[in-house]
């Protein structure tokens, strides 16, 4: 178990904001199965000041937590395809075993720049897929799985994020229905998480696990069944739109960022 810290009066009050944070990315990310580590890992570095090592310590461990909640949801409303579940969740617990163990020896953000100018190509097309969708239109099985597994499970480790973005982005472009796609996703997710969290906590053992993976946890838990509520009734093309925009929008930033800090004197 890890050591829960003692929270004095006047920590009530600083525990608040990361409560915030964790419910609002939680929110997101239940209802379009992505974006909980950029959004966490932007509001803690830019908006509240924490140090991005930590933020990212946190973040990783938080997961375990609101991946789980969340899963538990998404399969309580019906939004998990067990077979689609079953061909995700050990690639994507392969992949990411092999990207926390290389994560010292291979610079993960290296490929970042690629991959978030492959996320916005990738956003732009289900934006214009979603525009063209009807409400009868029929979805298709996607063929490209196991491999997305590996490859999401592996970014999402050695990269720091990104196995909603890759995985979620990627089944829809195939053609796949969005609520079942989006809650599959989210359900093998933890399997992934739990098994990086593993990975890395010979390393990292509880150091991370501070007041802000404290607020974080509490406010994922609280939103977590609110955003699989939201897949459930919202429809495909308004969510398939939604999550369009939040890759085309997420992936712009990252992809600003980058570009100001390698342009930067």
């Amino acid at each position: 178990m890890f050591p829960l810290p003692d929270l004095a009066p006047e920590q009530i009050l600083v525990i608040v904001p990361f409560i915030l944070v964790g419910f609002t990315a939680q929110l997101v990310d239940g209802a379009l199965g992505m974006a909980f580590g950029v959004i966490t890992n932007t509001l803690l570095v830019s908006v509240l000041g924490v140090p991005p090592a930590r933020a990212s310590a946190s973040v990783h461990l938080v997961e375990a937590f609101t991946t789980g909640a969340s899963g538990l949801s998404h399969i309580f409303h019906g939004n998990v395809d067990w077979k689609l579940f079953g061909r995700l969740a050990l690639p994507g617990a392969i992949g990411g075993v092999a990207g926390a163990s290389l994560l010292a020896h291979i610079d993960g953000a290296t490929a970042r720049p690629f991959v978030m100018a492959y996320l916005l190509c990738t956003g732009c097309y289900l934006l214009w897929r979603a525009l063209r969708m009807t409400a009868l239109q029929a979805h298709r099985a996607p063929h490209w799985v196991m491999p997305l597994g590996l490859v999401g499970g592996f970014m999402d480790a050695a990269g720091g994020g990104g196995w909603g973005s890759v995985v979620t982005s990627n089944l829809l472009a195939q053609g796949s229905e969005p609520r079942t796609t989006i809650g599959t996703v989210i359900a093998a997710e933890f399997v992934l998480t739990l098994t990086v969290t593993l990975t890395f906590i010979g390393s990292i053992g509880a150091t991370a696990f501070s007041i802000a993976a404290v607020g974080l946890i509490i406010g994922g838990l609280l939103a977590a069944p609110l955003g699989a509520l939201l897949t459930r009734r919202i429809a495909p093309r308004q969510l398939l739109c939604a999550v369009a925009i939040v890759i085309i929008t997420t992936s712009g930033i990252g992809l600003y960022n980058m570009l100001a800090t390698a342009l930067a004197p």
